[in-house]
């Protein structure tokens, strides 16, 4: 089987190392990739939502699979473009249509979804730049911190939390007048729910699905949760606090109900829902959907599958998920992100990568690096590179990963020394 890859991340990366692994999988491509997918598939110069130069590569080189990483080719409609194509039909391909990806193109359709098949998140209202006076008359009744959220896809930065009820309405003036540019037309207002954080993975092919282990991102670029909002600092996984008896919980009342509300709604989906969740005193509650993987939690919770995940994804795509047989490596794993100095705001690209060749115990995941012309490793990105580790226990993977982090080294380099800190 020949699987093309499409992303450039972390993500992208650690997808590409786990297809590899499988006697399925004869050929990889990674479209457009990064240094790191380089070294085990062949990267191909095209976009995420250049469809036709992929459609022109699929036919070209015979690729039978096509996993979707990111977010935007899923809601510009990547999986419809195959299935309304005559000479694509045939390639199976790994993520839902435009009508399942607007779980996460859009806030109020997923908070509208989660109302009607009774699945627990906190309330919410949305508001335009024709509703501006209603949606401040929203904040003033609403208690502290505030919650404000662009209804389309902002790469991650669209969700600010703010204390401050002047602070609240200037914030959502300006995300109403572009901020984050047409994502934020619409403004979702959304209860503050207490508690901590944590994702859960679901591949589903509409009918079965399977649950992978669970997870907690570090978004803030300032050690203790402080800062701007990142892609990304470090992940966890499994979360410790996420047990065998809230984990039923997240079953009965999130990812059964989820499943099948998209059945109801008849929405074909097969791909990956990405959960986030709070656990409000042992309940959970759904922030938000995304219908792909996360990053970097996907550079954790991939390392601890040990089934062949072209396997998965075969069955899934055939509409036979519930036949897979999963196996869950028991030990935990770490990741900790070395990022650009200046990121999550302005940075400088091209920084010289050295050290990759002598970290121990780590899984280096690339995210945002290339080759220059002298066939150097440089950074190419905000995120730079994930250092994944196992360990029998959080500390052990931590300890792992912070050993590598000393020893890859790129001018301006910065990282969070506290991933984990919340868990321990």
């Amino acid at each position: 089987m020949k699987v093309l890859v499409i992303g450039s991340g972390g993500r992208e990366h650690t997808f590409t190392w786990k297809l590899a692994q499988s006697e399925l999988v004869t050929k990889l491509y990674v479209a457009p990739g990064n240094a790191g997918t380089a070294q085990i598939a062949e990267n191909l110069k095209i976009g995420v939502s250049d469809f036709e130069e992929i459609k022109k590569a699929v036919i070209d080189r015979a690729i039978d699979m096509v996993v979707v990483g990111p977010e935007q080719p899923l809601v510009d409609g990547i999986a419809d473009f195959f299935a309304e194509d005559a000479d694509l039909q045939h390639v199976k391909v790994i993520g839902p249509k435009k009508e399942g990806a607007i779980l996460e193109g859009s806030k109020d359709y997923s908070k509208q979804f989660m109302l009607r098949h009774g699945i627990p998140t906190g309330a919410s209202e949305t508001f335009t730049h024709d509703t501006l006076e209603e949606g401040f008359a929203y904040l003033e009744k609403e208690t502290a911190p505030y919650v404000l959220k662009a209804d389309g896809l902002a790469a991650g930065k669209g969700v600010i939390i703010t204390s401050d009820l002047q602070e609240a309405k200037d914030t959502l003036k300006e995300m109403l007048q572009g901020k984050f540019g047409d994502a934020s037309s619409s403004v979702v207002i959304e209860q503050h729910l207490s508690g901590i954080e944590l994702s859960v993975f679901v591949l589903t092919d509409g009918n079965g699905y399977i649950t992978f282990p669970s997870a907690k991102d570090y978004k803030r670029i300032g050690e203790g949760d402080t800062g701007l909002n990142t892609g990304g600092m470090g992940c966890v996984s499994p979360v410790p606090f996420a047990d065998d008896e809230f984990m039923q919980k997240v079953e009965e009342r999130v990812i059964a109900p989820t499943v099948e509300g998209l059945k109801k709604d008849n929405i074909d989906f097969t791909g990956f829902l990405f959960i986030g969740l709070m656990n409000v005193n042992g309940d959970p509650y759904v922030i938000e959907y995304n219908v792909r993987m996360g990053d970097p939690e996907t550079e954790v919770v991939l390392p601890l599958l040990k089934s062949d995940l072209a396997e998965i994804f075969q069955l899934a795509a055939e509409k036979r998920l519930s036949e897979a047989k999963v196996e869950i490596d028991t030990r935990t794993a770490t990741t900790v992100m070395l990022v650009s100095g200046g990121y999550p705001e302005a940075y400088e690209k091209g920084k010289i990568i050295t050290g990759l060749d002598k970290v121990k115990n780590v899984i280096p995941f690339h995210a945002g690096t290339t080759h220059n012309e002298a066939g150097d490793v440089v950074t190419n990105g905000g995120r730079v590179i994930a250092l994944t580790a196992y360990g029998d226990s959080m500390e052990e993977a931590l300890a792992k990963s912070y050993e590598a982090v000393e020893v890859v080294e790129f001018q301006k380099k910065n990282f969070r020394s506290d991933i984990g800190f919340d868990l321990k």
